[in-house]
């Protein structure tokens, strides 16, 4: 860790596009016989077709994808470019495409509402839309609302009425496209945030935040090179999809493995790293929780290497069954959409279970106060970023449009992130939760996280949430809302509650242990698969 420190040093010059920059270098490398012949894409749809195409061919289609944005729609630099895309090789096509035009790229899942679409176009006033079949009619019923929008792409083998095809237009274009010159803060992308605390923000990237400070994921938190394959199960609407299925990959040049997948299935993706040489492998808590439910002992995973999880904490009894299962340990890393790797447990680090690992070279890290104050190892505080008297370039530019939103993510000489966390004595940094999820029970802070931590290492729990509840003595207290396994699922409820809250109380100071409890079916979720514990939470204090 501490020579990965000293060794990153990088360079941000004037002028920087990924496409040109790095892209188009691999491209030339390839074409000399300096790099491996790993495809820089392989796609896989499950039912027996692939595609693979090299830099050099990836540099041809998206020149072509590049003069459907420039030439058939007349999009110009800087007009937004909203994509609303599955797992399919085009969507890739249209984020290099993005960058050769200089036009600024707007991400969205195939989950989303036509409410959701209609908040998203009239808020980002994008001027061209590209889907699928799946999602044109949502879009059309909301088209009449959407003055700024001029063009509707359709990715389909089929025709609608009103959109234009941009499999025909890709085909007829021609390949030659000469990349516009960007600055490295120029906007690159503008990523909707989850939304876990509030309505989505749009938060705008530069071609040097992502581009060039991605570097320190593929290279120390992914530990890629060019002979690696990288499978990286992101949703594509989600900026974790840009940080691991493009950048980092890409910078290292690196193969990015994708398997169409439409509905997240394990036994899918237990058959797919069997069968394919993936080597590097990354996928949510809320996956591995899945994972280590089922027997892996049939399964071979010849290739695989390195594990890594990000989203939100990761279980450390998840990590431990992974690795009785598979003999790899799972490295945690911990970003925003605002950010890049904050925190990571980089390739030969010491792993500390439930931590997220130490700060990024590419980031000054403290835990700080309500009055900007540094706080020693030990104590509860905001995870920030320090900005001043320089403000990183690996930082998201602002929130599009809402200088407001985008100032009171200062405070004074730092970022503040939203987090609450811990650094311990080693400098490992300890995730609480967010910072408006944090209960305060008769004096006592208490994080949701160790809770729902204590709460999953019982057999009878698939999932957790844990929330403050409003109480007349202790002001507010711990309540779980629980998810059972099936096998659990018809106990006595009183019964359960009882043996949970032992459990707790055994497992971690008692204390924190849930006064109150409520055994649920399902857990309210953000699109990206991210707990809504406000959502939670004001149910309870409106009762």
């Amino acid at each position: 860790y501490e020579a990965i420190k000293q060794q990153y040093r990088p360079e941000v010059p004037e002028y920087f596009n990924f496409a040109r920059d790095v892209l188009d270098r691999w491209t030339e490398l390839e074409k000399e016989g300096k790099k491996s012949k790993n495809p820089a894409l392989w796609w896989v749809d499950g039912a027996g077709e692939e595609v693979r195409w090299s830099f050099e061919e990836l540099g041809v289609l998206s020149r072509q994808a590049a003069n459907v944005l420039s030439d058939a729609c007349g999009l110009q630099r800087g007009d937004r470019v909203l994509l609303i895309l599955p797992r399919v090789p085009e969507w890739w096509l249209v984020n290099v495409a993005c960058m050769r035009t200089g036009t600024v790229l707007i991400p969205g899942t195939q989950q989303l509402t036509a409410r959701d679409i209609l908040h998203r176009l009239q808020k980002s006033k994008a001027k061209c839309i590209i889907t699928d079949d799946s999602v044109a009619p949502a879009v059309d019923s909301v088209v009449a609302e959407c003055q700024s929008l001029k063009f509707k792409l359709l990715v389909s083998e089929g025709h609608r009425v009103g959109w234009l095809n941009f499999k025909d237009l890709l085909r007829n274009a021609p390949s030659d496209h000469h990349c516009v010159t960007t600055k490295c803060q120029d906007p690159m992308a503008i990523y909707f945030t989850s939304g876990t605390t509030g309505s989505p923000k749009m938060t705008e990237h530069s071609h040097s935040s992502y581009g060039i400070g991605l570097t320190v994921s593929g290279r120390y938190w992914l530990d890629l090179t060019p002979s690696d394959v990288f499978w990286n199960t992101s949703d594509t609407g989600w900026a974790k999809s840009a940080w691991s299925s493009i950048f980092s990959p890409w910078i290292q040049g690196a193969c990015a493995f994708v398997h169409k997948m439409p509905h997240f299935d394990p036994s899918i993706v237990f058959e797919s790293l069997a069968r394919f040489p993936i080597t590097v492998f990354c996928s949510p808590p809320t996956a591995y929780r899945m994972f280590v439910q089922h027997k892996l002992s049939s399964y071979t995973f010849r290739s695989l290497r390195h594990c890594v999880s990000a989203g939100e904490p990761i279980n450390p009894d998840v990590m431990e069954e992974w690795k009785a299962q598979t003999g790899l340990d799972i490295y945690e890393g911990y970003g925003q959409t605002e950010t890049v790797l904050i925190c990571g447990n980089f390739k030969g680090m010491k792993i500390k279970p439930g931590s997220m690992g130490k700060p990024s070279p590419g980031y000054d890290v403290k835990i700080i106060d309500e009055n900007s104050n540094t706080l020693p190892p030990g104590k509860e505080g905001d995870i920030a970023i320090r900005v001043k008297p320089t403000r990183s370039l690996f930082l998201f530019t602002c929130y599009a449009d809402d200088p407001e939103k985008t100032e009171a993510t200062i405070r004074g000489d730092f970022y503040v992130t939203g987090d609450r966390g811990i650094m311990d004595e080693d400098g490992y940094f300890w995730f609480v939760g967010r910072a408006d999820d944090v209960i305060n029970s008769a004096g006592y802070r208490i994080g949701p996280f160790e809770v729902e931590s204590a709460l999953v290492e019982h057999p009878a729990v698939v999932e957790s949430a844990v929330v403050s509840s409003p109480d007349p003595i202790r002001g507010e207290v711990v309540k779980a809302f629980v998810v059972l396994t099936p096998d659990y699922a018809s106990c006595d409820p009183e019964n359960m509650m009882k043996e949970l809250q032992d459990h707790v109380k055994k497992v971690t100071a008692p204390y924190k242990y849930p006064r109150k409890m409520e055994f649920v079916p399902q857990l309210p979720k953000t699109i990206s698969g991210k707990i809504r514990r406000n959502e939670l939470r004001q149910k309870e204090w409106r009762k």
